[in-house]
């Protein structure tokens, strides 16, 4: 399907032109109809197929392929919100001008929109060409159209009364819509509701154009405006019931768990955790610079119509503060309009819609250079340091910048991080000579960075990472206080490789069971419990000397041959059996593994 709004001066026959081509009646409310006065967006659709002998011509059984829908918008300057909420999502747009009236205030204000938009693809209809000669017109609207985004758009006379011209404008819209880029199927949804209505017996009903993504029954999608979750019940496309309805197509979707009050015209169903709403955004102006701005405007985005404050920031850069948060992304389009002098100023192109605050003299200047000199994609992951890519494509931002554990890093931030790390266990180590190193939690929270970062930071670093410590590589070296009682320890052992001191001892010599734990880590020590410790190699010297023993030996035999006490004989054998050189029997008897 295709969606094309149309646009144009009140009573120039907008509304007559669709009825003519759908057969449909797009005026829904009553009061329209007696007063021939579109007020609200009216819905309407037909197939172009037939017009170049394809298809069926029957909408209600066809596919959508070959589908156009019409949003026609209300044309009186009073209902320009109306007109901005059906035009904002829609790539193309039917421009009507009556041939006998030629252009007026709302066909300016009604361009100016869509140009403001971005809308780069339309076509000009001059109705009314059986009252005047739509020949000065066509010149005239075509020249003014041209000076938009839409250039130079064809143009088509017809006359709404007398059926002339109509079969050109199907053909004419046929190449207009096939001419239209192809949307992703698979990207997240943002449905902006034009219309929210009840029907009884199916509740809460949403209507909106559908640019990208998919819809489907079952699907759960978000309310921006709350954050709720809601659940599609059912939803329609050209007033058929459908499993599902792919992008482009006008959409009605029928929602559970969402009363009438609990959404507006404005807020938009999105795919849950896809989209970041947010009240701040700096966009690029298009039309007028940003010192010539009001300073309060109303920013219309898709159906969305929010107040704003607008904050210069360079000469065509501005910072608007939203009165509510909106879901967009770097790259949206949309307009600021001065409903006080009923004017659009500017378009506006979302360039960052997460920025940063502003709180230096002369913030403002240098983030306008910032905008204009950088891609705003690279300075939201150098600002941000780390990024997930999910953050990323809520915020709509693709950088070149690289990955690391499956997450975006400042180029500038992943050169200095391993250098920053090898500093930051240094000054641990030194401040903390006796520990095993650093806890890797608290190096993350130093560095700053996700736990997933930290091991590839530590190897790029030269660092060691086990047991949940990060120290330097190597043998440990221990400070001199320490080393020197080792080593009077040692001097004693060496004589005697059993005589394990008592705990007295150990804290005469000023051995705590910090400076134990640190001895034992640089391989000076072997600690069989808490107060009992030998040399290093005493463990392999056991055994040898066991070795002399016949098979199966006892405790006490054990105790003898290493000429040593109960206290130390009976853990060293149990280290010696958790070491798998000696293996205890169902008689409390040993022998060598």
């Amino acid at each position: 399907m295709h969606v094309v709004a149309t646009a144009g001066h009140v009573d120039h026959g907008k509304s007559t032109l669709v009825r003519a081509l759908t057969d449909m009646e797009p005026d829904r409310l009553a009061e329209e109809q007696r007063r021939g006065l579109t007020v609200d967006l009216g819905f309407a659709w037909t197939r172009l197929g037939a017009v170049d002998g394809e298809g069926d011509g029957d909408a209600e059984t066809g596919g959508l392929d070959d589908v156009v829908a019409f949003v026609d918008v209300p044309g009186h300057e009073r209902f320009v919100p109306n007109m901005l909420a059906g035009a904002g999502p829609v790539t193309a747009a039917m421009i009507v001008v009556a041939a006998d009236e030629g252009w007026q205030a709302q066909s300016a204000e009604h361009l100016a929109a869509l140009d403001a938009f971005g809308v780069s693809r339309g076509l000009l209809v001059v109705t009314k060409a059986d009252r005047a000669d739509p020949a000065e017109v066509i010149a005239d609207a075509r020249s003014r159209v041209a000076a938009t985004t839409l250039g130079d758009v064809p143009a088509v006379a017809v006359s709404g009364r007398t059926g002339a011209g109509l079969d050109e404008l199907r053909r004419a819209l046929s190449r207009l819509v096939r001419g239209l880029p192809e949307p992703d199927p698979v990207a997240d949804v943002r449905l902006w509701a034009d219309r929210v209505f009840t029907i009884r017996g199916a509740g809460t009903v949403v209507t909106g154009t559908l640019g990208a993504g998919r819809v489907a029954v079952g699907d759960e999608l978000e309310l921006s405006g709350s954050g709720g979750r809601v659940t599609v019940r059912g939803v329609q496309a050209l007033g058929r019931d459908r499993g599902e309805v792919s992008a482009v197509a006008r959409v009605a979707v029928n929602l559970r768990g969402v009363g009438r009050s609990g959404v507006h015209r404005g807020e938009a169903l999105l795919t849950p955790g896809a989209w970041r709403p947010t009240s701040e955004v700096d966009v690029r102006l298009r039309g007028d610079k940003a010192g010539e701005l009001h300073r309060d405007l109303v920013l219309h985005v898709g159906a969305a119509a929010v107040p704003c404050r607008v904050r210069p920031l360079g000469d065509d850069t501005v910072r608007l503060a939203l009165a509510q948060p909106l879901p967009l992304r770097h790259g949206d389009t949309g307009l600021v309009r001065d409903p006080g002098e009923h004017r659009v100023p500017a378009g506006v192109e979302v360039l960052d819609p997460d920025p940063p605050a502003l709180r230096r003299r002369g913030a403002a200047r240098e983030r306008a250079r910032e905008l204009d000199g950088t891609d705003p994609a690279v300075a939201y992951v150098r600002r941000c340091g780390v990024v997930a890519p999910a953050e990323l494509r809520a915020r709509g931002f693709h950088p070149d910048v690289p990955e690391l554990a499956g997450l975006h890093v400042d180029a500038d931030l992943l050169a200095e991080l391993p250098g920053r790390a090898a500093e930051r266990v240094a000054a641990h180590a030194e401040a903390e000579p006796l520990a095993a190193g650093m806890p890797v939690e608290a190096l993350r929270r130093d560095l700053g960075v996700p736990a997933v970062l930290i091991s590839r930071i530590v190897d790029r670093a030269g660092l060691e990472l086990s047991d949940g410590l990060v120290r330097r590589p190597g043998a440990m070296v221990l400070p001199q206080a320490v080393e020197r009682a080792v080593q009077r320890l040692e001097r004693r052992l060496a004589a005697n490789p059993f005589q394990a001191p008592e705990a007295d001892d150990l804290a005469e010599l000023g051995l705590g069971q910090r400076e134990l734990a640190a001895a034992e880590r640089a391989g000076r020590l072997v600690r069989l419990t808490d107060t009992v410790v030998l040399a290093a190699g005493a463990p392999d010297l056991a055994a040898q000397r066991l070795a002399r023993l016949e098979t199966p030996f006892t405790v006490s035999q054990a105790r003898r041959v290493w000429d040593t006490t109960r206290r130390v004989a009976v853990p060293l054998l149990e280290r010696l059996d958790a070491d798998g050189v000696t293996r205890k029997r169902d008689d409390g008897t040993r022998e060598l593994g």
